[in-house]
């Protein structure tokens, strides 16, 4: 059972730094917004591509953009440590349990 256990801690380990990754590649993203960056620069390409997907779903369930401000990646950043806080933490407790 401890396979089970120790492959569980892992999983939400690197569930863990996925996430956190992902947060900032949002963190970045909205940053770079504010300015007006060169949409041709593969940097920024590689922002949008990884990001807009998420962000497009978000401002089309919610209208979540008031007075031209995009307050969608800020309900990104809250989804991202909701999984952190309870399914990340869950992993862990569970794999401890099976020890």
């Amino acid at each position: 059972m401890f396979i089970l256990a120790n492959f569980l801690y892992a999983l939400a380990n690197v569930l863990n730094m996925l996430l956190s990754l992902y947060m900032w590649i949002v963190i970045i993203r909205a940053v770079v917004s504010w300015v007006s960056p060169d949409p041709y620069n593969p940097i920024v390409r590689f922002l949008s591509a990884a990001t807009d997907p998420l962000l497009y779903r978000v401002r089309r369930a919610l209208p979540v953009s008031f007075g031209g401000i995009d307050f969608s990646p800020i309900i990104v950043i809250i989804a991202i440590v909701f999984l952190q806080s309870f399914f990340v933490q869950s992993l862990r407790d569970l794999s401890m349990s099976l020890r």
